[in-house]
């Protein structure tokens, strides 16, 4: 058990030092993954950004995931959870989160979009992964982009995803593994929720960090 992000994130990156010289891209998906991300990022002195991509819930219950999108619109859709959804349904809370998405563009990237992540290293950081769709349409996304190995990372993962997981990826690598995690909390003895205001924090002071480092 973690005590908190930030030594999640340090921990992390330590498991990754071997991409180091790899020149990477690091892309933590907000909230949670951005405190991890930034650990990680410093870690391997590599490129730092966030990838943007929401959870699809049911309508009457939003906090189970019947899937995910990404902010290219690169769609996941579990096999069991949508199968009694009709395809309006789907559109319907698609569209919703959409809207969500854009509006963390332009919170977190200032409208930006993400640079090429083609032929690139892509690690993909998230504080932890309970159901993994927000991990997987990320992960479709990088494909998409022929980004050129794509690696999922994480501080704590329950086991029913990660055969699936590794199937898509090229790496995964999970400091703690439970046989069930039913919510990524358990993974820390401090959890809480950041806000956008601190995910623009992390963001900023990496920005910083970048500007301050680069030759003149």
């Amino acid at each position: 058990m973690f005590e908190n992000r930030k030594e999640a994130g340090i921990e992390l990156g330590k498991a990754l030092k071997k991409y180091k010289s790899a020149r990477p891209v690091v892309l933590a998906i907000p909230r949670g993954g951005v405190e991890v991300g930034y650990y990680v990022a410093r870690a391997l002195e590599c490129d730092f950004d966030v990838i943007i991509t929401r959870k699809l819930g049911y309508p009457q219950q939003p906090e189970a995931a019947f899937g995910a999108l990404a902010e290219d619109g690169s769609l996941y859709l579990d096999p069991w959870s949508n199968q009694y959804l009709t395809r309006d349904i789907i559109t319907n809370v698609q569209a919703k989160e959409n809207k969500e998405i854009q509006r963390r563009i332009l919170k977190y990237r200032n409208g930006k979009e993400l640079p090429s992540l083609r032929n690139r290293v892509v690690i993909l950081v998230d504080d932890g992964i309970a159901t993994g769709a927000t991990i997987f349409a990320a992960l479709r996304m990088c494909r998409k982009h022929q980004s050129k190995k794509i690696v999922i990372a994480a501080p704590v993962s329950g086991l029913t995803r990660l055969t699936a997981l590794e199937a898509e990826a090229d790496e995964v690598v999970i400091l703690d593994k439970y046989q069930y995690l039913a919510a990524v909390s358990q993974g820390y003895r401090n959890f809480t929720n950041l806000s956008d205001e601190a995910v623009q924090r992390y963001l900023s002071n990496w920005r910083n960090q970048t500007i301050k480092s680069s030759p003149a």
